[in-house]
């Protein structure tokens, strides 16, 4: 996702947790197929080829494939504590990723639109199954979900404002960053995603 500045938004990067992405983990991350790997590998920890392909319903030869992708782009690292002569892990080398638009060539803008487009597939698709799941779940989770739209008109300032004080609020929530013994009783993996952003094909004065 594009990088916030450091001084002004509750969940900026941190160097140390945090990859910039420069051209090269770009260009290895610009497919949906990766995303969900590095995801799955974020959120539930090391594994193998055989059992990511098993749990995201793929080949195991073209997982590998793309797991050597991964890895190319500094994203993922071997697990060589896990690994054995016969099988090897992965873990994910990040918390998170970021890039700045404003500071790729042009060549890497080109990266930047097919990693823009991958994480839009992804991001639909899980909402797609999201709404599949919704009316199988319990009362209190189904009144938890939200899919809403809501046009605003505002100046680029505040949009950015917004933005910032809208991740404030999940910043306030972030119980996965110290693990699930952390969180409450009863908390749950729950997806918060935002995406904001110009009408699609509106001509922005002086663009």
């Amino acid at each position: 996702m594009p990088a916030p500045d450091e001084d002004r938004w509750p969940l900026a990067p941190d160097a140390q947790r945090d990859l910039l992405m420069n051209s090269a983990a770009l260009r290895a991350s610009a497919h949906p197929v990766r995303i969900r790997i590095l995801g799955a590998l974020r959120l539930d920890g090391p594994s193998t080829a055989t059992a990511l392909a098993a749990r995201l319903g793929l080949n195991s030869g073209a997982t590998s494939y793309h797991l050597r992708r991964l890895a190319s782009g500094g994203l993922i690292v071997e697990d060589t504590e896990r690994g054995t002569a016969r099988e090897r892990w992965w873990r994910a080398a990040h918390r998170s990723t970021f890039f700045k638009p404003g500071e790729l060539s042009e060549e890497d803008d080109v990266a930047g639109v097919a990693y823009l487009r991958a994480l839009a597939l992804v991001f639909g698709e899980r909402m797609q199954q999201a709404a599949d799941e919704r009316f199988q779940l319990p009362p209190q989770w189904q009144e938890a979900t939200a899919f809403n739209d809501y046009p605003l008109l505002l100046t680029a300032d505040e949009a950015e404002s917004l933005l910032r004080e809208l991740e404030g609020v999940v910043s306030r929530y972030r119980h996965i960053e110290h693990g699930r013994a952390q969180a409450p009783p009863g908390a749950e993996p729950f997806h918060v995603q935002l995406q904001a952003f110009i009408r699609p094909g509106w001509e922005v004065e002086g663009g």
